[in-house]
C-alpha cells in the first residue's frame, strides 16, 4: 500500500532501500489506517517508533559529544533537548516528505492528522527505527548525515551560535544602530506556523529569515545579515 514513489524518493535522495518492504510500510501505518485495513496485515508504527527514540537518542548524543569536546555535560543536554523535540522532528519528517506518503485512516485526515507534529514526530522515529533493523547502525548513521547534522552544524540549535548577539556587535562596532525584527507573514495552522522576519537595521532592510518559531526566525535572519556583511 505504501507509495512506490515514497521509495523511489528514498533511493534517489539517501540512497535507502529496504530490504524488508513490510518494516517501512509499518513504519509509515498510523492505527487509524490499520484499523480500517485489517486485512492487508501491515500494523502500525507505535513498536518501531519506541525503537526509533533509541537510536535517534544515541546517534545524536554521540555526534554532540564528538562535535563539542569542550562542552560541559549540562550544555550537551540542553543542546540534544532542542534537536530531540517535536517541532525538530516534525521538520526532518517534512524534509523526506513523510508527511505526503504516510498512511492514515479516513476520519484522522479529515481532522488534519498528517500534519499534526506529534505524528510527524513519530513516524520519523519510527522510520529510522525501521532502517536500523532493516541495515544496521551504520545506515542510519549515513541518513542522519544527511537530514539532521547539517541543521546541527549550521549552528541552527546551538546556544553558544546567537546570531542576534554576533551581529549586534558586528553593527555596533562604529557606533549605536537601531536594529528591528518585524514578522512579515506566517503561514500553515496553529499547530504547525512558519514564520519570515525581515531585519531592519536603521529603516533598511538587510535581510530575511524563515523558521518554525519566531526566535529561530530571527536567528536565520540575523545569520544571513552576517553572511552578507562577510
Amino acid at each position: 500500500m505504501l507509495d512506490q514513489k515514497f521509495l523511489d524518493y528514498l533511493q534517489q535522495n539517501y540512497e535507502i532501500t529496504f530490504n524488508n518492504r513490510k518494516l517501512v510500510e509499518r513504519a509509515m501505518t498510523h492505527s487509524s489506517f490499520d484499523n480500517e485495513h485489517k486485512e492487508l496485515g501491515i500494523g502500525n508504527y507505535e513498536r518501531l517508533e519506541f525503537l526509533g527514540d533509541a537510536v535517534l537518542e544515541i546517534n545524536i548524543s554521540r555526534y554532540l559529544f564528538e562535535k563539542y569536546p569542550q562542552l560541559p555535560e549540562g550544555k550537551l543536554t540542553r543542546l540534544r533537548s532542542d534537536i530531540v523535540r517535536t517541532d525538530s522532528f516534525a521538520r526532518f519528517a517534512k524534509e523526506i516528505q513523510i508527511d505526503k506518503y504516510l498512511l492514515i485512516g479516513k476520519g484522522e485526515e479529515k481532522q488534519g492528522a498528517r500534519q499534526r507534529h506529534t505524528l510527524l514526530e513519530d513516524i520519523f522515529e519510527a522510520f529510522n527505527g525501521a532502517l536500523y533493523l532493516d541495515q544496521g547502525n551504520t545506515k542510519v548513521e549515513e541518513f542522519l548525515e544527511s537530514v539532521v547534522y547539517p541543521h546541527i552544524d549550521s549552528g541552527e540549535f546551538s546556544e553558544d551560535t546567537d546570531f542576534k548577539t554576533h551581529l549586534q556587535e558586528r553593527l555596533q562596532q562604529s557606533g549605536e544602530v537601531e536594529i528591528d525584527y518585524k514578522v512579515i507573514d506566517e503561514e500553515g495552522p496553529d499547530h504547525d506556523k512558519k514564520f519570515e522576519i525581515e531585519l531592519i537595521v536603521n529603516d533598511k532592510i538587510l535581510s530575511k529569515g524563515f523558521g518554525f518559531s519566531k526566535k529561530h526566525a530571527e536567528q536565520m535572519a540575523a545569520k544571513e545579515a552576517l553572511e552578507q556583511l562577510k
